[in-house]
């Protein structure tokens, strides 16, 4: 089959058409973060991250049963300190590590509030590593940059987002919210 100079030049240009319009796709997704991503409240109602636009996240990977699960005090207290200076953190219970959190949502979202009185957003819980990973740990754990992605290690691991949903930090779970570490990062991020 011959092609003219013509229809070459229309299929060549079709082409080009397409890729560009997948890089652009593939930057809008990227530009967007974690905002494209919804999952439950712990109360099973649609929660889109987007809420969270022009804020400081906190994301982390919580169980009620964990060695490092009396870190629900410091997150609540690190969450009242910065929480009015646009600040939020965002817990996301996992049973993926030694059956930490074997409880349903209810019972998860009452340990928490009559143990430790969190009140900032809890989520349904969620797998974070495995072949039915949620989509926002496939992000955080493979998308994000060098650094910051890798396997989730063990429950309490929390990644830090700026305001533009970009995730521009990771603290293994021995890191506390309440570590120089952590606040010093936390509060670079707020600021103007």
């Amino acid at each position: 089959m011959r092609f003219s100079c013509l229809q070459l030049l229309i299929k060549v240009r079709g082409y080009l058409l397409f890729g560009a319009l997948l890089i652009m796709a593939g930057s809008l997704f990227a530009a967007s973060g974690i905002y494209g991503f919804t999952l439950n409240s712990i109360d099973g109602k649609p929660a889109p991250l987007a809420d969270y636009k022009g804020k400081v996240v906190l994301v982390v990977n919580v169980a009620s049963q964990c060695g490092y699960t009396p870190q629900y005090s410091a997150l609540e207290a690190t969450y009242e300190k910065y929480k009015d200076k646009g600040f939020v953190i965002l817990g996301f219970p996992a049973n993926n590590f030694g059956a930490q959190e074997p409880g349903t949502n209810e019972e998860i979202k009452t340990f928490c509030t009559r143990k430790y009185s969190v009140t900032f957003p809890m989520y349904a819980k969620i797998s974070v590593k495995g072949p039915d990973q949620a989509p926002l740990y496939t992000y955080l754990t493979k998308d994000t940059g060098p650094g910051i992605t890798g396997d989730i290690k063990w429950n309490f691991t929390k990644f830090l987002i700026d305001r533009n949903g970009n995730v521009v930090q990771r603290f293994e779970p021995a890191v506390t919210p309440d570590s120089k570490e952590a606040v010093s990062a936390i509060e670079k991020q707020l600021k103007p």
